[in-house]
């Protein structure tokens, strides 16, 4: 029975990409087509405007820019921007190595640095994996402890669900809903971006589209993305145990459903046998 449900599970799980794949492509193909036609646009006026360039020498200074883009240096501002590289821009880094979140805006450029990045990753993986496991062990400790303190007789589904409901909120507030307030003042976003940037982050997901403290306009408090990449630990657990209560509750449904269809069909069979008249015996004298 824990098995016959997979097949299911598999076509759920591809339609499920399949569907995200055409929504994803209605959405944001028509957008892209446009943004990279008014790029071509802006392209053709800068060369109009400075006839001194040809178009050889203003893709090969596009090429630049994205190259230095792709290092992590921001191409607006100058030399005198803060460095990429500091303290707490580093200690940012390694937990978005340890963690696996990976935005992709910043990446070692060295061979030494590439190199020492996946012997720490080698290593700093299953210890973040095991910290994030205690740390949900602890968090799921406390919720027996406030399960125990309120229980009464006969009041245990009550209770289990005003406990989930609770860490449920509690979080929620904690993790998804008060961040984006402080990133959409710091950063400048909407309070959208900030909410998606949130969730983009602490499901490892990572795009990089959205990373905090990389605006060279602005001027951050040293520690901004060190306390960004504590808070990042903590949501991670949080989410995780709800990822994990989320994949077990429809682990449960799914065997649930085939388990009464099973029962369903072996009652039938039941029945079946049962209203089958009995066929009469013959003797065989011997």
């Amino acid at each position: 029975q824990q098995i016959s449900w997979t097949p299911l599970l598999v076509l759920g799980y591809l339609f499920y990409l399949l569907l995200g794949a055409m929504v994803f492509q209605l959405l944001e193909k028509q957008a892209e087509t446009h943004f990279r036609d008014q790029f071509q646009l802006e392209k053709l006026k800068f060369l109009q405007n400075y006839t001194c360039l040809d178009r050889q020498a203003l893709e090969q200074f596009v090429q630049v820019l994205m190259e230095a883009w792709e290092k992590g240096v921001n191409p607006e501002g100058n030399s005198t921007n803060p460095s990429n590289w500091d303290f707490s821009n580093s200690f940012f880094f390694a937990g978005t190595v340890v963690t696996t979140i990976g935005y992709g805006n910043l990446s070692p450029s060295t061979v030494a640095g590439q190199i020492f990045c996946v012997f720490y990753a080698l290593f700093g993986v299953p210890l973040n994996l095991a910290f994030l496991n205690q740390l949900g062990k602890a968090l799921n400790a406390h919720l027996l402890t406030l399960e125990r303190w309120v229980q009464k007789p006969g009041r245990a589904q009550v209770v289990q669900t005003l406990t989930m409901a609770i860490f449920l909120t509690t979080g929620t507030l904690l993790f998804l809903v008060f961040p984006p307030l402080v990133f959409s003042y710091v950063e400048g976003w909407s309070y959208g971006e900030g909410f998606y940037f949130t969730f983009i982050t602490l499901s490892t997901i990572g795009f990089g589209d959205y990373v905090v403290g990389t605006n060279p306009n602005k001027h951050y408090i040293p520690v901004y993305r060190s306390l960004t990449a504590i808070w990042i630990v903590f949501g991670l657990a949080w989410l995780a145990l709800v990822f994990n209560v989320g994949a077990d509750l429809m682990e449960r449904y799914l065997q649930l459903k085939w388990h009464k269809s099973d029962l369903s069909l072996a009652e039938g069979d039941t029945t079946k046998l049962e209203d089958e008249p009995e066929r009469p015996r013959i003797h065989i004298p011997s």
